[in-house]
């Protein structure tokens, strides 16, 4: 496989790592954002002094996506840094490669 394919595989990898770290950032920052609501909801409906019956809790529904997010989050830096050391690794190759033809 030439260099200069090597070296592109590696910054697509890196950019589609990039944009997996993007997309579970925003998810993890909306999963946030929706357990804040409704922590302040259940607070409020406590301060309206809510029956003893009526939920005064937030849901335990959001956790899990912010636990899958986080691992996506996790996966998507492994590929990022296994991309660059293809990056890494190609570049030294052709350095390599440049001095011997010199």
């Amino acid at each position: 496989m030439p260099i200069g394919d090597v070296l592109n595989n590696g910054i697509e990898g890196f950019n589609r790592a990039t944009q997996g770290i993007e997309r579970a950032s925003a998810e993890i920052n909306r999963a946030t954002i929706e357990t804040q609501d409704e922590n302040q909801q259940a607070q409020q409906r406590q301060l309206q002094g809510a029956r003893p019956e009526e939920s005064v809790t937030a849901p335990v529904s959001q956790p899990a996506k912010i636990d899958e997010a986080l691992v996506n989050l996790k996966v998507e830096e492994f590929n990022a840094k296994a991309n660059v050391q293809t990056i890494r690794t190609a570049d030294e190759a052709l350095g390599t490669l440049i001095d011997i033809k010199v």
